[in-house]
C-alpha cells in the first residue's frame, strides 16, 4: 500500500468528532514542553518566511493558541506526523500589538527526511516530546498535502479544527504547492483545486471566505465559490483556510499586461472587460451585504486614516516628506466636501484589487480573486463597508504599475488603460467612476502611500514606481 492510501486509510478511522486533543508521543498533552522544545527552531525559521508579518523586530518569545495533532506521531514509527500550531510570536517595539501576532504552522515530523523534503526541513528538534526528530514545513510533503485534502472530504472537527465542506470533492489528486510570492501558502490539488492556507490568522470571519461565499449566494461567477474551509474554535473564531476550483490554464492580469507591453501591443479590451468585471462584483456585493451611507462622520473617520497613514509613512520613508503638503491637499479636498454635506455610498469590497488579484480564462473571462483586502490593516478595517471606488483607484494604480515595469516607460499606456477600464466600469454598473474625482484622487494617493511604505520595507528597488506616482498626485489638480 502506498504512503498516501495508508493515509487516507489511518484517517478513514479516525473522522469522529474529537472534544479534546490528541496526545503527544509522551502520553500527555505536553503543550509546555512541546512549545519549549519547538522555539529555538521557530526563533530561526519563522522570520525568514515571505509571510511573517513582523520583520526587523526581533522575536522575544512565542506563546500557544492551540495545538492538533492531525497525523498522530507514532514513537514508534518513522513517520510522518503532522502538527497543526496557532503560535503567537511576540515582539518588541509594537506597543499597540499586546498580544502578537498568531501563525498558522503545520509541521511535519518524521525521524529521517527524505531527500525531497530536504528544502523543507526547519530543523532536529534537541530535546521535549520531539526529540531527536526533525521537523519540516508540511505542506510540501505529498502525504501531509494528501492528508488535508482527506480532511476536507470527511468534513467534521478534530479537537478545535472544524473542516466544513459545500461541494463533493473528488479523491486522490495530486498535490504540489504552488510557488508564488505571497503572504499566504497555497496547495493546487490535479487540476481541479486550490487550497490557500492562511498564514497570519486573526479572530473573526477571513473576508477571502466570507466575500466568495456571500458572491455565490447571489449567483455571481466572477469569483470562484468556495468548495470547503476550516477554522479554530478558540475562544474567538479563526478562519484558516479556503478550498476552491482551480481555474486551469487562466493567467493572471499582472501577467497578461506585461506580456501585452513586451509585444507593443495596448492592453485596452482586457482593461474595459477588467472594469466590467469589478462592477459586476460590486454589484453583487451591494445586494448580497449592507450598504451604509458614507456621511460626515465616516468621512472624517475615512479622511483621518489616510491623514495618518502619510504622516506615518514620511516618518519611515523620509524620501515622501516632501511631498506632503500638496498629497494633503487630495485628503482636504474630501474633507472639504463632507462638511458641505457630501456623501457616499459604502459597501464591502475587495480591499487590496490590483491585476494579480484577477485571472483571465481561456476563453478571455475574467474572476477576481484574493479577497482578504491590505495584509497591513486589521481585520475589522478590512470587513468594514469602504467606497467602492477604492477598488478602482487599486486597479488604476496597478495598470501604472505595470507599465513603469516596462522599458521604455509608457505613460500613455497605462492612462489608456486606465479609461478603459473606467468606461468598462461604466457599462455595466451605469456609473463612471471618474464622476468623483475628489475621492478618487483620495484613495488613489492612500493607495500609493501605501505602496511606498510596502515597497521601502520588501522590494526598495520598486520605490521609485510608487514615487512617480507621488510626484503625480500631490501636484494633480482636481
Amino acid at each position: 500500500m502506498s504512503e498516501a492510501a495508508s493515509t487516507r486509510v489511518a484517517l478513514a478511522k479516525s473522522t469522529t468528532t474529537r472534544k479534546t486533543p490528541r496526545r503527544s508521543p509522551s502520553g500527555t498533552t505536553g503543550t509546555t514542553a512541546l512549545l519549549l522544545s519547538l522555539a529555538p527552531l521557530l526563533h530561526e525559521w519563522l522570520p525568514r518566511q515571505r509571510w511573517f508579518a513582523g520583520k526587523g523586530r526581533p522575536v522575544t518569545g512565542f506563546s500557544l493558541v492551540a495545538v492538533t495533532e492531525i497525523l498522530p506521531l507514532n514513537a514508534a514509527a518513522a513517520g510522518p506526523g503532522l502538527l497543526h500550531l496557532l503560535v503567537r510570536a511576540h515582539q518588541r517595539s509594537r506597543p499597540a500589538q499586546t498580544h502578537g501576532d498568531c501563525y498558522q504552522l503545520l509541521l511535519g515530523v518524521r525521524t529521517t527526511l527524505p531527500p525531497h523534503l530536504a528544502a523543507a526541513r526547519i530543523g532536529q528538534v534537541a530535546d521535549g516530546p520531539l526529540a531527536g526528530r526533525t521537523l519540516y514545513e508540511g505542506l510540501h510533503d505529498p502525504r501531509v498535502a494528501d492528508l488535508l485534502l482527506e480532511r476536507f472530504r470527511h468534513a467534521g472537527s478534530l479537537g478545535p479544527l472544524r473542516f466544513e465542506r459545500a461541494a463533493p470533492i473528488e479523491p486522490g489528486l495530486t498535490p504540489r504547492v504552488l510557488d508564488t510570492e505571497q503572504s499566504n501558502s497555497s496547495l493546487v490539488y490535479g487540476d481541479a483545486f486550490i487550497l490557500k492556507i492562511f498564514r497570519r490568522v486573526f479572530p473573526g470571519t477571513n473576508p477571502d471566505l466570507e466575500l466568495p461565499l456571500a458572491l455565490a449566494r447571489e449567483g455571481c461567477g466572477r469569483v470562484p465559490a468556495p468548495v470547503a474551509w476550516f477554522e479554530a474554535a478558540t475562544p474567538e473564531a479563526l478562519t484558516l483556510g479556503v478550498l476552491q476550483p482551480f481555474l486551469h490554464g487562466a493567467r493572471d492580469g499582472w501577467q497578461l499586461a506585461l506580456a501585452a507591453l513586451a509585444a507593443g501591443r495596448d492592453f485596452l479590451p482586457e482593461a474595459h472587460a477588467l472594469g466590467r468585471a469589478t462592477a459586476e462584483v460590486h454589484t453583487a456585493l451591494a445586494a448580497a451585504l449592507p450598504t451604509p451611507a458614507l456621511l460626515h462622520s465616516q468621512t472624517r473617520t475615512l479622511v483621518t486614516g489616510m491623514v495618518e497613514r502619510l504622516e506615518t509613512t514620511a516618518q519611515a520613508v523620509p524620501a515622501l516628506a516632501p511631498y506632503v503638503p500638496g498629497l494633503r491637499t487630495a485628503f482636504d479636498a474630501v474633507t472639504a466636501l463632507g462638511h458641505q454635506g457630501r456623501g457616499w455610498a459604502a459597501q464591502r469590497v475587495h480591499g487590496d484589487l490590483h491585476l494579480g488579484q484577477t485571472l483571465c480564462g481561456e476563453d478571455g473571462f475574467w474572476s477576481l480573486i484574493d479577497f482578504e483586502g491590505e495584509p497591513s490593516k486589521t481585520l475589522p478595517e478590512r470587513r468594514s463597508p469602504q467606497p467602492p471606488v477604492r477598488d478602482v483607484a487599486g486597479m488604476l494604480r496597478s495598470f501604472d504599475y505595470a507599465a513603469r515595469s516596462h522599458r521604455p516607460w509608457s505613460p500613455d499606456w497605462a492612462a489608456r488603460c486606465r479609461a478603459a477600464y473606467c468606461e468598462g466600469y461604466e457599462a455595466a454598473s451605469g456609473t463612471d467612476p471618474r464622476g468623483e474625482p475628489e475621492l478618487l484622487r483620495a484613495l488613489e494617493t492612500d493607495k500609493a502611500v501605501y505602496e511606498v511604505l510596502y515597497e521601502a520595507r520588501h522590494r526598495p528597488d520598486w520605490l521609485p514606481v510608487p514615487m512617480a506616482a507621488i510626484q503625480r498626485l500631490a501636484t494633480a489638480a482636481v
